[in-house]
């Protein structure tokens, strides 16, 4: 697979990893977490970060990697091995896509629901992932791929709480008007995100890896 860093990638990452220091936590001290622990480290003065600057990994903590998802071919209405066939026709019917959602964004929510699956079939849940990699390819005719759409459709599984008051932050689905989220999830990954020339499925936009903890028990 051929990587090609561009600005608007890097752009996307740094915007979001820097910032005026982080909030007092683990890295502040000289010992790590607690053993079986994952504590993120959160930008300072922001209510609903996107993602973490970084996290501590506590001592005998049990971990889980996914492999590279993609989005399953669900609309069969659409040609086989097109950008269409990835759109998610549980939730979008018949693979319509409503006001302002684009391809990327609809793939992205299919590959969301896939990794959903996957770690539940592992005995994990969104609420458990801590570090996420996020692979992405232009849409047809575009000059670079789509991360406002990509971080539209992370937003509907990750990210979508206020830190303060512990509510969940209402998240727009395309050009609607913002509304609840469709997993209301406070876990803060660290990530990043890059778009690259080819991804290994004709059709694919999106490719997601993830990193869990097991709760300790």
């Amino acid at each position: 697979m051929k990587t090609r860093l561009i600005a608007g990638a890097v752009a996307v990452v740094v915007s979001f990893t820097a910032g005026a220091g982080t909030a007092a936590g683990w890295w502040d001290k000289p010992q790590p977490p607690k053993p079986g622990t994952v504590v993120p480290a959160l930008p300072a003065g922001q209510a609903n970060p996107m993602i973490a600057s970084g996290v501590g990994i506590g001592a005998n903590t049990a971990v889980y990697k996914t492999s590279g998802i993609g989005p399953s071919a669900l609309n069969t209405g659409a040609p086989a091995g097109s950008e269409a066939s990835y759109v998610d026709t549980v939730v979008f019917p018949g693979g319509t896509l409503p006001a302002g959602v684009t391809i990327t964004e609809a793939q992205g929510i299919n590959v969301l629901r896939r990794i959903g699956e996957n770690l539940q079939a592992a005995g994990l849940s969104y609420a458990d992932v801590y570090t996420m990699r996020v692979f992405l390819q232009n849409p047809a005719g575009a000059a670079t791929a789509d991360f406002a759409g990509w971080n539209r459709a992370y937003r509907q599984y990750f990210a979508n709480t206020d830190l303060t008051t512990g509510a969940y932050v209402p998240v727009p689905l395309g050009t609607a008007a913002p509304a609840k989220p469709f997993v209301v999830n406070k876990s803060r990954p660290s990530r990043f995100a890059l778009e690259i020339e080819n991804l290994p499925v004709a059709g694919w936009l999106v490719e997601v890896e993830v990193d869990a903890a097991y709760p300790k028990r």
